[in-house]
């Protein structure tokens, strides 16, 4: 079924994510009941509207908040052939301004310090969903009706121009990356042949896009978009009363449209195998295959799902085990089923070891899918899988609102199968499940039908590429269906020209109460009680991280805490990762600048099995040779796509150019050093730096979930209490200060045949812990911090160059990293430097000072926000970890806003001065071929030309 699973986070989410998307009464309504080994339940109430508007109402009282989800049940499969596109079109002019609000969506909801807002399309939806505070719900449900039932007046010629260029950006953004959305692409035109709603892209093409007028994008909403054809979910600080109230009063008196009928079930029937090759700008060859599989809601999904899991789902994994760590001839492989609701796609994928004959690899990934299919999972494999897929589902759940929260598991139940607890039937779907059905559901789908796609390296990127036209584009709108007579609508007392509902009152910030304890080495122990989930969240943290790289070999502390984990204690890497998946426990290892950490969630009836593993990770890696030669191919091979891929690029190469050689900042904010210092990593390095570095009593630990002060110190005590540093250990290295350059530089690095350029502009301003922080922090705000900022009203919905446009300062204990940046189309690369280095210099030196309105929003937005933000466990878990980390008191957050309350223009203006225009730093990377003239004309300063090293090419 998947509406329970998330994709391995690897290869295949990302361009499966790219190319697919553009994000009956029960019992007293109750917060979600996930008592460990107990039924999983999400109680509900709902009721329709007469206009046929369907609404789930769940009931949450942990946070004062409210989640707001509407799920219309259109997608880019409703489309026809030269008409691609509108779905994802349309999801962007519902952000805009509707008939009785003028601006932007985002407005109101920044107003009142609403979180997780987003809108996403797919194939078979399209949903907004945003988190607001109880007392704005009035306010969020106008405006959710406003653009349902009132938008079109609004949309105009310059709306459509607006957001069809950011649409195109996007799509750019999309295809300018290494195995980009263009490979995704031709996997599923090749799959569906052609005329198959599937068969086409959800963002459309290029020309279908161009082509798109006015009367066509409004006929589109007309049709589909109206009440009888969307879920809207309420969950959290709500009951039923208050919200059929509440939401007749809204949304009862907006017309039905046509009634979207139901699309059958459309497998295509292949009767033998394809396969393809294409070039692309990548540093290795990658191997996709792929079936068309049973859709989404069948028995056969969940299973595909074990199956996916069992072969290539985790570091356990059939393909894991041969590929990755058996053989070592892929340096990642992954295996996913994602399930649609006409049809399901199963993937495998695996990046190919540099110097490895691709056909070998191939060879090896047939003949685990037929071992699997053939001889059937062991029972073992089958309860591994079936332990992460709920230990999965119970900590989405958590969350009422965003991707896997309850919202989105009832708003999904209902849209695709008319049942808002189908999850239940999945889970016993899992439940079921054996060796055989997992193997029957394998030999069902996945035998003759494949598709198989191969990148390999080459000078021509994949964008380069022609794109497949599935028809000529639409020269004239398609008919209106009649609306749906069965419906009606309700008179409301809604006065719309009073405009939006004012939000006047504001829950109150309570942030949990913190115990301490201190272990007898020193190792100082916080918790924060929550019992709302059965699961335990731990993060163990000690001083230093990439800082203690300086003057060594880059990447040591990364790849050693990296390694914690591939074999401790007993345990092999794929035993301790098996064993991680038997317990359903996430272990996470890793370093910053400034810390080394190691974290848990375990679930709470398996907690002290859970924090023996832990203890194993932390104390006693085995850093195997075999091992550390494995992660070190795959680790070079990583650094090799962070320089293909335009983003980490320029990561790579700013943190020297801002901080200068040898300072302890001056390497790549990856974390992954360089080739070379990889290579000469050693055994001993890495046994050296976890004797030494990994000091227990000046670790920090934070707890935070379903435990007691009684409960977890002599838990703890027993794993770590005799953990001492050895009396050599270093000092952790002190972070030098450095001065801002005299004058701007720009530096280029050539990305050829890039159709988007990557521009950064970089500073340092003072450190997390310095006082004018907060300051600083808010006025970043008004300059790029939010949607509405400044640099992005200007390059993405005034000028529509960009997809996005932001700027942020990383917290470091050192100074910090000041950054804007964005990807613009490569023809408006010198515009957009230009754009962005007027914004900074005119509100740096006092030019366009921080006015009125901004200030009252980033500070509702700031403050606002607070009383929602620690809903879910990770959240208050990284908070009292930041302040710790940065010295902070426990009361910090109080204090933030406070102080957020309290700022006002001048201190805006003061904190703006930090910004110095003529000490900026500016990186592009794009097609110099197109771009560096221009570039150079604009007389910014010194230029010079890099390699993907960040060493000289040439000087100006």
């Amino acid at each position: 079924m998947s509406l329970l699973h998330r994709p391995r986070a690897a290869l295949l989410a990302v361009a499966l994510s790219a190319a697919l998307t553009g994000l009956v009464y029960m019992p007293e309504p109750a917060a979600a009941r996930t008592v460990a080994g107990s039924e999983i339940e999400i109680p509900y109430q709902q009721f329709t509207l007469p206009n046929g508007l369907r609404v789930l109402v769940h009931t949450d009282r942990k946070a004062p908040i409210v989640a707001v989800n509407v799920w219309y049940h259109v997608g880019s499969k409703n489309e026809a052939p030269g008409r691609t596109g509108f779905a994802h079109l349309f999801e962007h002019l519902m952000f805009q301004g509707s008939e009785n609000h003028q601006g932007e969506f985002f407005a109101p909801f920044e107003l009142v310090g609403a979180t997780d807002q987003n809108g996403t399309t797919n194939q078979d939806r399209t949903n907004y969903f945003q988190n607001v505070p109880t007392t704005a719900l009035d306010m969020a449900l106008w405006m959710e009706s406003d653009r349902m039932g009132h938008l079109l007046g609004a949309i105009d010629q310059k709306a459509l121009d607006e957001q069809r260029g950011v649409v195109q950006n996007e799509k750019r953004q999309g295809e300018n990356q290494p195995y980009g959305r263009r490979i995704s692409a031709r996997i599923f035109e090749a799959l569906y042949p052609a005329g198959h709603p599937y068969s086409w892209q959800t963002i459309g093409s290029m020309a279908d896009l161009d082509a798109a007028t006015l009367d066509d994008v409004k006929t589109w909403f007309r049709s589909w978009y109206g009440p009888n054809n969307a879920v809207l979910v309420l969950a959290g600080d709500i009951d039923l009363v208050t919200a059929r109230e509440k939401v007749t009063r809204y949304f009862g008196d907006i017309p039905a449209s046509a009634t979207l009928a139901d699309m059958k079930t459309d497998i295509p029937k292949r009767t033998q195998d394809t396969r393809e090759t294409i070039p692309d700008r990548v540093p290795q060859v990658r191997i996709y295959r792929a079936w068309p599989v049973a859709e989404l809601g069948s028995g056969d999904a969940t299973l595909l799902d074990l199956y996916a899991q069992i072969l290539g789902g985790s570091a356990s994994s059939r393909l894991d085990s041969r590929l990755v760590h058996g053989d070592k001839l892929a340096d990642q492989v992954s295996a996913y089923a994602w399930s649609s609701e006409i049809s399901g796609t199963f993937f495998v994928t695996a990046t190919v070891k540099e110097g490895v004959d691709p056909a070998r690899v191939e060879k090896i990934l047939d003949e685990e899918i037929q071992r699997l299919t053939r001889e059937g999972p062991t029972a073992q494999e089958v309860e591994q899988a079936r332990t992460l897929y709920r230990a999965s589902f119970v900590r989405g759940i958590e969350r009422i609102g965003g991707f896997g929260g309850k919202s989105d598991v009832l708003a999904s139940c209902t849209v695709y199968l008319d049942k808002p607890d189908c999850y239940k039937d999945e889970l016993e779907d899992i439940a079921r499940a054996t060796p055989a059905t997992v193997q029957a559901a394998a030999k069902k789908w996945l035998g003759t039908g494949s598709h198989t796609l191969i990148v390999e390296p080459s000078e021509t990127p994949a964008s380069a590429l022609p794109e497949t036209a599935h028809a000529t584009p639409a020269t004239a709108p398609a008919a209106i269906p009649a609306a749906d007579p069965k419906f009606k609508t309700v008179r409301t007392d809604v006065d719309r020209s009073q405009g939006v509902p004012k939000t006047t009152r504001f829950p109150d910030l309570k942030f949990p109460a913190v115990q301490r304890a201190t272990l007898s080495n020193g190792m100082q122990v916080v918790l924060a009680e929550r019992h709302e989930t059965p699961v335990v969240q731990m993060n163990m943290e000690f001083p230093g991280g990439y800082t203690t790289d300086v003057g060594g070999k880059l990447g040591l502390a990364n790849f050693a805490m990296q390694m914690l984990d591939d074999g401790a204690g007993d345990y092999s890497a794929l035993e301790l990762a098996a064993r991680k998946e038997a317990l359903g426990a996430e272990i996470g290892v890793g370093a910053g600048l400034d810390y080394s950490a190691v974290s848990l969630s375990a679930l709470s009836d398996r907690l002290a099995d859970s924090l023996d593993l832990y203890a194993d990770v932390l104390r006693r890696p085995t850093f195997d040779a075999n091992e550390i030669e494995r992660v070190r191919a795959t680790w070079i091979a990583g650094i090799k796509q962070e320089k293909a891929r335009p983003q980490t690029a320029a990561m790579r190469i700013m943190p020297p150019l801002l901080y200068g050689q040898g300072h302890a900042y001056a390497i790549p904010f990856t974390g992954s050093g360089t080739e070379a210092s990889i290579v000469s990593l050693t055994r001993d390095d890495l046994v050296r730096f976890h004797q030494t570095r990994l000091q227990p009593e000046k670790a920090r630990i934070v707890v935070v979930g379903d435990t007691t002060m009684a409960q977890i110190v002599p838990l703890l005590e027993a794993r770590f209490g005799d953990w001492r540093t050895p009396g050599d250990a270093p000092a952790v290295p002190v972070v030098t200060e450095v001065a801002l350059p005299a004058r701007p530089r720009v530096f280029l690095i050539d990305q050829p045949g890039a159709i988007q350029s990557n521009i950064y502009i970089g500073q340092l301003v003072p450190s997390t812990r310095d006082d004018g922080t907060i300051d600083f922090d808010f006025a970043n705000g008004v300059l790029g911090g939010q949607f509405s900022s400044r640099l992005n009203m200007n390059l993405r919905e005034d000028k529509h160059w960009a997809y996005g446009s932001y700027s942020n300062a990383t917290n470091t204990l050192g100074q910090r990293p000041w950054f804007a940046s964005a990807a613009v189309q490569s023809d408006r690369t010198a515009d957009s430097i230009k754009e962005l280095k007027s914004e900074i210099t005119r509100f740096a030196n006092g030019q366009a000072p921080a006015t009125a309105e901004e200030i009252a929003k980033i500070r509702a937005s700031n403050t606002l926000e607070l009383p929602g933000a620690y809903e879910t466990a990770a959240a208050v878990l990284g908070q009292i970890a930041s302040n710790q980390r940065y010295d902070r008191p426990d009361d910090y957050i109080v204090r933030y806003k406070a102080r957020n309350e309290a700022i006002g223009p001048a201190d805006v203006t003061a904190a703006a001065r930090r910004l110095q225009p003529d000490a900026l730093t500016y990186v592009v990377v794009g097609d110099l071929a197109k771009i560096e003239q221009p570039v150079r004309a604009l007389e910014l300063g010194e230029v010079n030309v890099l390699d993907s090293d960040g060493k000289p090419r040439r000087k100006e």
